[in-house]
This record gives C-alpha cells, sequence and structure tokens, in this order.
C-alpha cells in the first residue's frame, strides 16, 4: 500500500477542501492529500500551472473526453476538470491512489472528472478526444523512486504499455490531442506533429495531423539512471522514430 494513505486522515470540512483544489499553488493544492501522498507529489503528482495549460490545450470544446493515463491521487484530472468544460477521466493501477482520487472528487462535487482502477494495457482509446501522460511508465525501469512496490514492474511492461498507448492512438482521428510532460514520449506514435514545446520541452503538446503506418517493433526501454534526473532531461531529437513508421 502507497505509504500512510489512510481514508480517516483524508476526510475535512468541505470549506477547505475547496480552497485547496482553487489554489494556484502546489503547497496549497496537495493539502487535500494525506501527507504521505504530499510527500510524492514534487515527483510523481502533475504540478498545478502544468495541469491547467495542458487541460487547456486538450479541451477544445465542452465535454472534450481527456483520459489520464495514470493518474495517480486524481490532481490533473480534478485541476482539469475545475478549470475547463471538459470530462476528465484517470485510469491507475494502484486501488488506494483511486480510492483517494474518488474520495477527493466526490467531496469536492466535481461532476465531471472520474477515476477507475485499471491496467492501461485493457483499456480502448476510443471512447476519448485527448489523452495525458507524465511519463507513465518510468517505474518499470528504474527502482530508486518508485511510490511503492504494491504492483509488480519490469522493462517488458515498459515496452507493453508503451506500445499499447501507442498502437491506441495511432488508431485515434485525425485531430486527437496529446499533452506530454518529461519522459521521452515514446508512446506518441508518428503522425502527431508537435505544436508547442515549453518548459525546458519537458511540457509538450501534439496534435495527429496524418495516419502512419505502425511498425509492429517493440520500443526500446530508454537508458535512466534515477526518475529525478529523467524527468529533468530535454530531448532534442525525436526518439519515436525506432519503432513507428510510415507508409
Amino acid at each position: 500500500m502507497t505509504p500512510q494513505i489512510m481514508m480517516s486522515e483524508r476526510l475535512m470540512k468541505p470549506l477547505r477542501l475547496l480552497e485547496y483544489i482553487h489554489s494556484l499553488e502546489d503547497n496549497q493544492f496537495d493539502l487535500v492529500y494525506p501527507r504521505g501522498v504530499r510527500n510524492l507529489s514534487p515527483v510523481h503528482w502533475t504540478p498545478v500551472t502544468v495541469a491547467r495549460r495542458a487541460a487547456a490545450f486538450l479541451v477544445r470544446e465542452p465535454n472534450t473526453r481527456v483520459l489520464d493515463i495514470g493518474c495517480g491521487p486524481g490532481k490533473f484530472c480534478i485541476v482539469g476538470a475545475l478549470t475547463t468544460g471538459g470530462q476528465f477521466t484517470g485510469v491507475e493501477q494502484r486501488k488506494d491512489l483511486c480510492d483517494l482520487a474518488q474520495t477527493t472528487i466526490h467531496q469536492a462535487n466535481i461532476p465531471n472528472a472520474k477515476v477507475f482502477s485499471g491496467n492501461i494495457a485493457e483499456v480502448d482509446f476510443s471512447g476519448f478526444d485527448a489523452f495525458y501522460l507524465f511519463n507513465p511508465f518510468e517505474e518499470n525501469l528504474e527502482t530508486e523512486l518508485r511510490i511503492d512496490d504494491s504492483v509488480h514492474f519490469s522493462i517488458n511492461l515498459y515496452s507493453r504499455y508503451t506500445q499499447h498507448v501507442a498502437e491506441q492512438l495511432a488508431m485515434a482521428p485525425l485531430g486527437t490531442r496529446v499533452a506530454t510532460y518529461c519522459g521521452v514520449y515514446q508512446e506518441v506514435p508518428m503522425g502527431y506533429e508537435c505544436l508547442e514545446n515549453s518548459m525546458d520541452s519537458r511540457l509538450k503538446f501534439w496534435e495527429k495531423t496524418k495516419h502512419e503506418r505502425m511498425v509492429a517493433k517493440p520500443p526500446e526501454a530508454p537508458v535512466t539512471g534515477s526518475k529525478g534526473r529523467f524527468m529533468s532531461r530535454s530531448f532534442d531529437t525525436d526518439e519515436r522514430g525506432d519503432w513507428d513508421g510510415a507508409d
């Protein structure tokens, strides 16, 4: 179980909850979570400013359906739902984090956000219009800064999850939007154009502009030392080309 997630600690007066979730500062927003989850925020949860920018890009019209892949305690979904007219759904493997996200959303009475517990390899993307990824699979590549050991990790799982996301995105219609924060964006297949690159290349906005043929070759896991370094790296070259291809 993720350290120190205790639902009794979660309960707070609704007015204080509403104050926190509307905050622009992470140290204030994160007060909605128990201490153990707050302590993970600097590495694992999306900063509020990033969430606002990404959500604004992904939601082009009311009721745009956004999927957050590996949503943790639901921070991106909450911020996105509160600041746009989109419908935000998060998928999270760890049931305790999923339960925490659902509790927060319910207590804050946010109708356009929800979270479910599941494995991304079993999720069909056809029910969504836009996608958000904060380096969701890198825990399979390193051990120093994992959230916990409640789920299985392996390099093969990294390749499997990354390829599934890329295959699903490759089948998405033209105009599909994706926002990626940190990582090497191997989940984004060819055919997606990077429209904006900011925050030292950590935050990227993509849109599908053409159909490309997927090559059935699993992605090779990138080399990384620790999550802290990996998440702050800048990538000037397109690292998607070794496993996607055009006709």
